[in-house]
């Protein structure tokens, strides 16, 4: 069985892949791979994603030119996530933080807690 066949796809062919820092093992984003983002990551050796939203592949940076340099790629125990560790060039998140998770629940309400590094207007421009 190959290593795409291992893969426990959703109905729509996509399964969560969690990127995080390799040196740091700071969550960085969430986002979907299909077959075909999983097997141009791992023969690229750089992160590209399914697109919900633009039904297309996804290649980290392509437009920010903040890409992922993928350092491993590990499978859950249950084989329904992918977790890539990578090399962070520049940040992550479309919001201009290192991180997408930057907001933390305290008292029942979403604060922030990480300061923009980027203006995303530098970032897309």
């Amino acid at each position: 069985m190959t290593y795409i066949e291992q893969v426990k796809w959703d109905e729509r062919g996509l399964v969560p892949a969690i990127a995080q820092d390799a040196k740091s093992g700071q969550i960085l984003m969430m986002a979907w791979m299909n077959h075909e983002a999983l097997q141009q990551t791992v023969e690229t050796g750089i992160a590209v994603y399914w697109s919900r939203s633009r039904k297309s592949l996804w290649r980290k940076g392509e437009s920010s030119g903040h890409t992922q340099t993928v350092k491993a790629i590990k499978l859950d125990c249950d084989g329904d996530t992918v977790l890539l560790e990578v090399e962070q060039h520049g940040v992550a998140c479309h919001t201009g933080r290192l991180s997408c998770f930057y907001r933390t629940l305290e008292n029942e309400v979403w604060k922030e807690t990480a300061d923009v590094l980027i203006d995303p207007k530098e970032i897309y421009s």
